[in-house]
């Protein structure tokens, strides 16, 4: 059965990069010099350094380590992605004419262009309809593998509230950022008494990162648990916690 999929390198205190740049759209020379980029490339470490990420890439060298097999197991496993328009401008002169997604892939956008079509088997749709429209089609073309959000952040984001994504995977750097654009947090239209539930399915630990998987389970109602209460305290309240 498809799923949609998403996986994303964080910081430990949960940033994907640093602070937004303003400076309206650059391309990648330009982006490389703003205030994203460091905390990005900081955090993304262990990718560049995986020998299935370089050789994707079209690059030599690379470790042969276990980040190098979730890298193959994550392009493997993908049979259509789904991406905003502001990382395929970043991405389409880098990526060259044979982008490292080998799939078809759904670029949300407001601006309409024409499918633009690479070699390798990628290409690049421009849905302007909304994710939900960019992730339907993508369940189409990916057969029986599975529809990856490649990002950004913000997109995966929008995916995530919307109750679109099966699973999720971190990367988590063990680096404090302090200040950039964060992944989870205020922003995914969540009330005060609910949340979005995720059920922690593989826990990998490397020298340079945690990586770990969750099937999302969806929103559900936030209760009151009184579980251990004992008179007129309740939870951590009864400890003083």
């Amino acid at each position: 059965m498809t799923k949609v999929t998403a996986q994303m390198s964080v910081s430990l205190d949960g940033f994907y990069t640093g602070p937004r740049d303003t400076r309206g759209n650059q391309d990648m020379s330009g982006w490389m010099r703003g205030p994203e980029a460091p905390g990005f490339f900081r955090v993304t470490r262990w990718a560049v350094d995986a020998m299935a990420w370089r050789e994707r890439q079209g690059f030599a060298g690379g470790e042969q380590s276990v980040d190098s097999q979730i890298v193959e197991e994550t392009f493997a496993a993908a049979g259509a992605y789904v991406m905003g328009r502001r990382m395929f401008d970043a991405g389409e002169v880098p990526w060259g004419e044979e982008p490292p997604f080998r799939a078809p892939v759904f670029v949300v956008t407001h601006r309409p262009r024409e499918v633009l079509e690479r070699q390798g088997g990628t290409s690049f749709t421009f849905v302007t309809e909304g994710p939900e429209r960019a992730v339907e089609l993508a369940r189409a073309a990916a057969g029986d593998k599975d529809v990856a959000v490649a990002g950004g952040g913000e997109l995966l984001r929008q995916v995530l509230a919307a109750g679109l994504l099966d699973q999720l995977e971190l990367h988590i750097a063990p680096v404090l950022l302090g200040d950039g654009q964060r992944l989870l947090g205020p922003g995914l239209g969540l009330g005060a008494d609910d949340g979005i539930e995720l059920v922690p399915a593989r826990v990998v630990d490397a020298p340079g990162v945690t990586h770990i998987r969750y099937t999302v389970t969806g929103r559900s109602k936030l209760v009151l648990d009184d579980r251990g209460a004992s008179g007129d305290l309740v939870g951590p309240a009864a400890t003083g916690q």
